[in-house]
């Protein structure tokens, strides 16, 4: 039992160190490259909000490694935004969200302790961190659109749609998680305002519509094929919840997608 809380304390201070790194550590010159770092950190945020709700399950070292890993890249990107010399954004406007980073990275371990200590979540304390997550996560979405109009760079359509559709899915999986493990399913911020997952899930339809227009080929026409797949395996589960469903297969073919998403971004920009 103590080798394991030891195991556990050092995670969590993984999750503290994170919020004492420095963010000199990479400079980016490239608009394109700010951009990439922007979808990162969204699609992060909501993988690390996702691994909470099972751990909150759970409690399980596992699951508690997929939250540092999570909160570790969407760290690694921020650092990147505030490192970066393209100036597509003002440094209040990169410092304001960094601001909302560090307190969802606090509630995060705040509500990691709760689950550590008492064996169970404090409700209205995950559904602050979803809170802040989904409006962090907002925040970042605006700030997207104004550095992809001040870098001047055309935005790729179907770039952008994957992107859009990875950062769905991940929000999508947290909701998903949420309902699946959460006695009130109102813990994820907005259940009750924000587009139900079955609209959401048309959406995402029509992303990966545009994704795969112009008749892709080769790597990126296989792993178009795989994402498809997997969507189609899982589509029913986010149009028509039912709490019968095998949770643990639509979290791991979601986060397949995006992986599918991640590897079609970039062959797309290379080949661009």
């Amino acid at each position: 039992m103590t080798g394991s809380r030891t195991r556990f304390t050092s995670i969590i201070s993984a999750i503290l160190f994170l919020s004492l790194v420095s963010f000199g550590a990479r400079a980016q010159e490239s608009g394109g490259e700010f951009l990439a770092d922007l979808h990162d950190f969204r699609v992060n945020n909501y993988l690390a909000v996702d691994a909470f709700y099972n751990f909150s399950a759970t409690g399980d070292t596992d699951t508690l490694n997929r939250i540092v890993v999570a909160i570790n890249n969407a760290n690694d990107a921020m650092n990147s935004v505030i490192a970066s010399t393209s100036g597509v954004l003002t440094s209040d406007q990169i410092e304001g969200l960094n601001q909302s980073f560090d307190k969802f990275k606090d509630l995060m371990r705040s509500n990691i302790n709760e689950v550590r200590d008492r064996g169970y979540p404090d409700l209205r304390l995950m559904a602050d961190m979803a809170d802040k997550a989904l409006t962090m996560n907002a925040t970042a979405t605006e700030l997207y659109g104004i550095a992809q109009e001040n870098s001047g760079a055309k935005a790729d359509d179907r770039v952008e749609s994957a992107r859009s559709a990875s950062v769905l899915m991940a929000q999508m999986m947290a909701r998903y998680a949420a309902r699946t493990h959460s006695s009130v399913s109102q813990t994820f911020q907005g259940a009750t305002t924000e587009v139900p997952l079955d609209e959401q899930a048309k959406t995402f339809d029509n992303y990966l519509k545009n994704v795969s227009s112009g008749s892709p080929t080769g790597e990126l026409k296989e792993i178009l094929s795989d994402i498809s797949s997997k969507w189609q395996f899982i589509r029913s589960s986010y149009v028509n919840y039912n709490e019968n469903n095998v949770s643990f297969i639509i979290d791991r073919y979601s986060k397949g997608i995006i992986n599918g998403l991640t590897s079609a971004i970039e062959l797309m920009r290379q080949n661009g």
